[in-house]
């Protein structure tokens, strides 16, 4: 289950339990609005109301903080991904276009292309993890 949204879950466990929005809503104290928000991640439910929540779908806290956690990490690791890749094409460019106009010595191209290709390195490994 983890590898859904919170509002996946929310809404997968909600009909799994034969339930409307409007009946967990009810039980929550919420509006059924909230929960169409909840279920489609235009919201969170209130952290206090979390273990209740919990309790409503029959599932776990952790359950459902873990799918929060797992979203906000990836958008973490796009962030982190993107900066890498930039930064090698930077450090690339700049060694081509100095180079060119022969304003750039040798150390300091090695020492950019040093850069770029630890960048490279570093979103590859990753890459290589976020798979196993």
């Amino acid at each position: 289950m983890s590898s859904k949204s919170i509002g996946e879950i929310i809404s997968s466990l909600r009909k799994e339990k034969g339930m409307t929005q409007n009946e967990l809503a009810e039980k929550m104290n919420v509006t059924d609005k909230a929960v169409s928000k909840w279920e489609r991640n235009l919201s969170c439910p209130d952290v206090n109301s979390i273990p209740k929540l919990a309790e409503v779908l029959g599932t776990t806290v952790e359950e459902l903080l873990n799918a929060q956690t797992k979203k906000e990490n990836n958008k973490v690791n796009n962030i982190i991904n993107i900066a890498l890749i930039g930064v090698a094409l930077a450090m690339g460019i700049c060694i081509i276009v100095t180079s060119i106009l022969k304003q750039i010595e040798t150390n300091n191209a090695i020492a950019m292309l040093g850069i770029g290709m630890s960048c490279l390195s570093i979103y590859l490994l990753k890459m290589k993890d976020d798979k196993q």
